[in-house]
């Protein structure tokens, strides 16, 4: 849990800099400006947005039941974030494992990806792999 932390943790303390640079410079309005964008982009970093994440061995139970994609991601991934964003609502219709939280969803993710932990990686309920696959043919999964 503490991993998912650090970027979020370091971009605001880059926030808290830059305004204190801008304040110090006597421009509060731009300080308050940057450090309100600092702490947005660090919520979106956060672990407070993500799905809640189901172990590997849970998630692969319920998409056996109701055939929705298991997708295994981690917390900071640039790719991992193209796809929960593009996705939008229709995230909830996937199951998520963190990777960092479970280490059977961390083995998932290398024997598709070649050894690799590389995410997203989605599965689907045929058992079939796709690392960083396109978020609109995600979509058409759900």
């Amino acid at each position: 849990m503490v991993r998912g932390w650090v970027l979020p943790l370091l971009i605001v303390v880059a926030g808290v800099a830059a305004a204190a640079g801008l304040h110090a410079d006597r421009n509060d309005g731009g300080a308050v400006v940057v450090l309100l964008a600092f702490v947005a982009f660090a919520a979106v970093n956060s672990p407070l947005i993500f799905p809640k994440p189901a172990g590997a061995l849970e998630a692969q139970r319920r998409s056996e039941e109701d055939g929705r994609p298991v997708v295994y991601w981690r917390p900071g991934c640039h790719y991992y974030r193209r796809l929960r964003f593009r996705l939008g609502r229709d995230a909830r219709r996937a199951h998520w494992v963190d990777i960092w939280r479970d280490p059977a969803g961390a083995a998932v993710v290398r024997s598709f990806a070649e050894g690799n932990e590389t995410v997203p990686t989605v599965v689907l309920t045929d058992g079939r792999g796709y690392v960083n696959p396109d978020p609109e043919w995600v979509r058409e999964r759900l």
